[in-house]
């Protein structure tokens, strides 16, 4: 790792999440503990590595909603989850639970512990963000989103903390879709105005390379809503938050934005060798800004 797990906290988007077959499923958490916990399948970009179907197997054999996939290990962190909510655990306790249980140093902290479900408005209406990205197959034409819940929810207390540190060296939003990732963390209140407050430089990473997203809808999305399929159009949903911003390094320079500093950096990673150089240009470019504002 660029740094000691002791010097970082991720704060993880919830509007994901949603509740199946009577478990609460939280896949943008579970992501992120199965990444540091070296659980991930590398070829699905999802689930857990080594993964076994006989749950989903038997469950269609039964007629059963099948259409998202729970594999048979995967099935037990949604039972533990939803079983300790149950029992009245907050979803910030949970994942402080399970991180201890799989040996993760790192903190992992929902955005917060109140529901928050990002719905999208598309050519077929309203629909709740699994709808539209695992049933539909993200195939409905994107007009819009929101996110419910969001206006009223509770940032989690130890983001706040987090955000709020005096020794910060840098707020760092990773390369994910700005639109169903990142915007449901900034439409947090608390959490946008902690971010807005806070001294340590804010850089974000293009999750758009050669006019392509490495995964996902986010390129799809963009062309959908009239922006260009860019790093440029993806700093701009930052304009007014993100000091800088770090572009691949086979692509253009963009056009200069108020407020945002642009670096180049190979973004894309396909091995842990990557991630770490990654991670230590987004801190140099950070540590750039820092010495400047502090100049």
């Amino acid at each position: 790792m660029a740094l000691p797990p002791e010097e970082l906290s991720i704060i993880v988007n919830t509007g994901d999440d949603f509740t199946h077959l009577g478990l609460y499923i939280a896949p943008d958490l579970d992501s992120v503990v199965y990444a540091l916990a070296g659980l991930s399948d590398p070829l699905k970009g999802w689930g857990r590595r080594g993964e076994s179907w006989a749950f989903m197997d038997a469950l269609k054999g039964l007629g059963g909603e099948s259409w998202f996939q729970l594999g048979d290990a995967d099935l037990a962190m949604h039972v533990e989850r939803s079983w300790r909510l149950a029992s009245g655990a907050t979803l910030s306790e949970i994942t402080a639970h399970l991180c201890q249980a799989l040996r993760i140093g790192v903190q992992i902290l929902p955005m917060s512990d109140d529901p928050i479900r990002t719905r999208v408005l598309t050519d077929l209406g309203w629909l709740d963000f699994q709808e539209y990205f695992v049933r539909q197959q993200c195939r409905p034409t994107v007009q819009g989103f929101k996110f419910v819940g969001a206006e009223t929810a509770r940032a989690q207390p130890g983001a706040l903390a987090a955000l709020a540190r005096g020794d910060l060296r840098a707020i760092v939003i990773c390369p994910s879709n700005p639109f169903v990732s990142i915007e449901p963390i900034l439409a947090v209140p608390e959490i946008l105005a902690a971010l807005r407050k806070s001294r340590a430089p804010i850089i974000a990473v293009t999750p758009i390379i050669g006019g392509k997203a490495i995964k996902g809808p986010a390129a799809k999305m963009l062309k959908e809503l009239g922006l260009d399929v860019s790093a440029a159009a993806v700093a701009g949903r930052y304009a007014g938050l993100a000091d800088g911003f770090l572009v691949d390094h086979t692509d253009e320079m963009p056009d200069p934005l108020e407020g945002i500093t642009f670096f180049k950096a190979a973004t894309l990673m396909t091995n842990d060798a990557d991630r770490v150089q990654l991670a230590r240009a987004t801190l140099r470019a950070a540590d750039t800004l820092g010495a400047d504002q502090a100049s």
